[in-house]
């Protein structure tokens, strides 16, 4: 910590102890929070996307086109790898000590009632961003939607939902379309929204909340070789850079095309794509450059822990923050297009015990030649003999060990995959980067 923060530490310690609170969803709190600072979040236009998955790379997408197009933007994302900070970014870095602070004491000890742990961090983020004087906020929803913290935004430039699939169900509902209905309720009247490839029950609960909410014209996405139809955004395989996966182009009616090398890894990483035009076009209307900073935005676009990987030696380590069923198979469909093949590859996993951990390590086994099984930090974790029962492997618990395991019988150009928890791949990625990270905090 910086000298011209002397406080941080302690308000995050403050900000730890809410954490055993756990996931409390409803918006009063937040906005009686925001009323006694002024409403932030009312001064800062403002872009909220929600999703199953995908949500962090869209919006990863959309802050560096705003960002490539010169536009001060803010990006409030969570969870994080290894820094408190990292999910308040102004200008595409995280918060800086002394202005983390400023907004976190106002969100800890300037408002009425105590709030939640994330409830904390969403109000500080809007603080920071007034602040900083920003001209575009990107927020992705925490979980769900309809009660998430970060739909006190009343009227954003434009919405979108990237994905529906099982997770969270004990909060959100038992099938795609309770789940889809908490996710709409990120949509406002009037405001444009653009939708990812959906499930059928998951698309028409959505159509229907858009409707009951007079939300503005949907754009939905769509993977196609050929054109589509008004109200689409199509994305395929660009005609001119041969067989990479990032190579992608994105078109819709009445808008000029573009073929562009994406920055991120992942052929799904190609409907996020379209998800994060479809935004950059509606912003457009208030911000003409931004369409023009499409291809140079997409392709500098950056997000830690997806489909990243690092150099360890004459091997590679590849962190993913798949961690539900849907997550594994994006991964699974990369590890078959672009990885080495499952004779040279070693998988390193562990899971929270409330995920559909056995579905995703069926997804993923197979694609491994030797497997590492751990313990994340964070909340009851798999338990690893369980692990061990559904695909062989070695049980080892401390992820570093793993790790180092799996890169001691790794041959030259072999990948080590990290894989099944947000906690585990942050905690393997501060121990590459030589990262000190901020005390692990479980909801």
């Amino acid at each position: 910590m910086t000298s011209a923060a002397p406080r941080l530490p302690a308000l995050l310690d403050a900000l730890g102890q809410r954490a055993p609170r756990g996931m409390v969803l409803g918006l009063d709190r937040v906005r009686e929070a925001l009323a006694a600072l002024g409403d932030p979040h009312e001064s800062v236009p403002a872009v909220h996307v929600a999703g199953t998955n995908g949500k962090g790379s869209v919006c990863a997408m959309v802050e560096s086109i705003a960002r490539a197009a010169g536009l001060r933007t803010g990006l409030y994302t969570s969870p994080h790898l290894s820094r408190f900070a990292e999910r308040i970014r102004v200008g595409g870095e995280p918060i800086d000590d002394a202005a983390f602070e400023r907004a976190l004491s106002a969100a800890l000890e300037r408002v009425p009632s105590p709030l939640t742990f994330f409830e904390a961090l969403t109000v500080a983020a809007f603080v920071a961003f007034r602040d900083a004087g920003v001209d575009l906020a990107i927020l992705e929803v925490g979980l769900g939607g309809r009660l998430d913290a970060t739909n006190v935004i009343a009227a954003p430039l434009c919405t979108a939902i990237t994905s529906i699939a099982f997770d969270h169900q004990a909060l959100l509902g038992p099938t795609l379309a309770d789940i889809a209905r908490e996710k709409a309720g990120i949509l406002k009247p009037g405001a444009p929204a653009v939708l990812g490839p959906l499930d059928p029950e998951a698309d028409a609960a959505i159509e229907a909340a858009a409707q009951a909410a007079g939300a503005g014209p949907r754009l939905r996405v769509t993977r196609s070789e050929h054109g589509g139809h008004a109200g689409e955004i199509v994305v395929g395989r660009a005609g001119h850079a041969g067989p990479s996966a990032r190579a992608t182009r994105v078109a819709a009616p009445g808008r000029r095309g573009i073929e562009v090398e994406l920055g991120l890894r992942g052929a799904h990483q190609a409907e996020n794509a379209g998800v994060a035009c479809g935004v950059a076009w509606q912003l457009a209307g208030r911000w003409p450059e931004v369409e023009r900073a499409l291809p140079a935005g997409l392709a500098a676009a950056r997000w830690p822990g997806r489909l990243e990987r690092i150099e360890a030696g004459a091997a590679h380590v590849l962190l993913d923050c798949a961690h539900n069923p849907h997550g594994a198979q994006a991964l699974a469909a990369w590890l078959d297009e672009e990885g080495p093949g499952a004779a040279r590859t070693s998988l390193v996993f562990g899971a929270m015990s409330d995920k559909g951990w056995g579905e995703m390590l069926q997804t993923l086994a197979p694609r491994a030649q030797r497997r590492f099984y751990v313990t994340p930090k964070g909340r009851a974790a798999a338990p690893l003999e369980a692990l061990c029962a559904i695909a062989p492997g070695e049980p080892i618990g401390d992820p570093g060990a793993a790790v180092a395991r799996a890169l001691e019988v790794a041959a030259p150009g072999e990948l080590v995959v990290v894989t099944g928890s947000i906690y585990l791949v942050g905690e393997v990625r501060s121990a590459l980067l030589g990262i000190a990270p901020d005390p692990v905090v479980t909801l």
